[in-house]
């Protein structure tokens, strides 16, 4: 129902702070991450006066009911990170890398191309999409005696991908808690893509 939407986001949601991170569940762009700043001020379907314009605007979209919603919602609800597994993982600290200068780590970027175009990347990281790291594992199995560090947005896909990596082979691995947010609120360099 549109009219409980509105009320969801302009009641809800869109009071929390503008710095507040939102993963959309539709990624129409390719992006993963947004925060409540760029959804108010990018995102057409909130540019409304009011609830009875948001529902007008709602009901003229003429969206079919996405497929497969009534497979995907359950799958959803029981999928997660297993919370004990994330906390045996090994964490680097961005100020540590800066004060290291990356010395004697691999950095590897988890995220998605869209997500390094918009954003930039920690300067000399090897890209390997969480979403294609088996294909990289090799690679990163060859780093012997250097640390292999992984980021991704905010440290969710970095968490699984030290796990991942681990039960595959791959030793000394940890990842930035915070991820690439975390990076550039400590003032690590940024390249850009």
């Amino acid at each position: 129902d549109a009219g409980q939407q509105y009320d969801s986001l302009f009641d809800g949601v869109l009071k929390l702070p503008e710095s507040t991170l939102v993963y959309p569940a539709h990624d129409y762009k390719g992006d993963t991450v947004s925060t409540i700043g760029e959804e108010k001020s990018s995102n057409p379907r909130l540019q409304v006066a009011g609830r009875a314009e948001y529902i007008e605007l709602m009901a003229n979209l003429k969206l079919a009911n996405p497929k497969m919603m009534d497979v995907a919602v359950p799958e959803n609800m029981r999928m997660g990170l297993n919370i004990d597994r994330q906390c045996e993982v090994a964490t680097i600290a961005p100020e540590r890398i800066i004060a290291d200068n990356a010395e004697g780590m691999v950095i590897v970027d988890l995220r998605e191309e869209g997500e390094r175009v918009k954003s930039g990347v920690i300067p000399g990281s090897v890209h390997a999409p969480y979403s294609r790291l088996d294909q990289h594992l090799d690679m990163l199995r060859q780093a012997e005696g250097r640390d292999v560090v992984f980021y991704c947005a905010v440290g969710e896909r970095s968490t699984m991908a030290v796990n991942i990596a681990r039960d595959r082979g791959v030793s000394g691995c940890a990842h930035i808690p915070g991820g690439f947010i975390a990076w550039a609120e400590a003032g690590g360099n940024i390249d850009r893509v």
